[in-house]
């Protein structure tokens, strides 16, 4: 995909997120179902398409360490070093979020990735918030890895479907890694 085409999907991707729509797009693990992570009505019709429990998390997305910390108080300098060093997608729990409404925020906590080198970076830069990110599937259904494998009600009930030719970085094709920052900067392996 040319950079003109893709600055028009970026525009448009953005314009329907800031009118509270929903989007599927490839991230840099498996595809997904995002939003803007301040729009609550956003987020519920998130949980509405996957048909899925609101008492489960969602995690965001952001391009880097800057816009992390619009959503955090701080970053304990163990996660600095995993998003600076980690060459896998790595979703990291945070303590004590701040700026976020609370459908996304579950015991105190929020799951956050720090995208690099993908296709989806340029789309969270021009965002300039945070993105939710949930597997485009639904709920208790096996995550499809490609964009073949979602199924046709998660496509009809999204307002705006990605390009899959979108990304020139390949996607894993697995879910990232999540790990828990605890407060005293220990880490827990949640999903590896």
């Amino acid at each position: 995909m040319n950079r003109k085409i893709k600055i028009q999907v970026i525009q448009k991707a953005i314009q329907v997120l800031n009118n509270g729509g929903v989007i599927l797009y490839p991230t840099d693990t498996i595809w997904g179902i995002g939003c803007d992570a301040n729009n609550e009505t956003a987020i519920k019709k998130v949980y509405s398409i996957k048909n899925r429990s609101n008492k489960k998390s969602l995690i965001i997305l952001v391009p880097d360490k800057n816009l992390l910390l619009n959503y955090v108080k701080n970053v304990p300098y163990v996660a600095e070093k995993i998003i600076e060093e980690d060459q896998t997608p790595t979703t990291m729990i945070y303590q004590n979020p701040i700026n976020l409404p609370n459908t996304l925020i579950k015991n105190k906590t929020i799951a956050i990735r720090v995208v690099k080198k993908h296709g989806i970076n340029m789309l969270l830069t021009h965002f300039g918030k945070a993105l939710t990110s949930t597997s485009a599937n639904i709920s208790d259904s096996k995550s499809p890895l490609y964009f073949e494998d979602i199924h046709d009600d998660i496509k009809n009930a999204v307002d705006y479907i990605i390009p899959k030719t979108f990304n020139k970085h390949n996607t894993t094709n697995k879910a990232s890694q999540i790990i828990k920052i605890n407060n005293d900067e220990t880490i827990d392996i949640i999903r590896n």
